[in-house]
């Protein structure tokens, strides 16, 4: 699948806790080895918290961006990646609805 996706902009939008370790990092590598440009967006900046089986911690991912300082016109695809807990966190979250706008 290499550089099927070159060129293109992939945002990944992520919870602060509770996205599932492999939802998440998976298609993520699996985008950046097609060749997108990734930024992993999310509700606030630093580090999200990933889970494994939704209550054993897994590893951290640095939040590049937040969703108020991008548009969903600035991307080709929107990864929404949740995970049962990851997935309430976002829905609880009044700005994730705003990020599927287009001016």
């Amino acid at each position: 699948m290499a550089n099927e996706l070159k060129g293109r902009r992939v945002a990944i939008l992520i919870a602060p806790v509770g996205a599932e370790q492999v939802a998440f990092a998976e298609p993520e590598k699996a985008v950046e080895d097609a060749g997108a440009q990734v930024d992993v967006v999310g509700l606030q900046s630093g580090e999200a918290q990933t889970t494994n089986s939704d209550v054993n911690p897994g590893e951290t991912f640095t939040v590049e961006k937040t969703l108020s300082e991008v548009s969903v016109n600035d991307y080709d695809v929107l990864i929404v990646r949740g995970g049962s807990v990851g997935a309430d966190n976002l829905r609880g979250a009044h700005c994730s609805c705003a990020a599927g706008e287009r001016s």
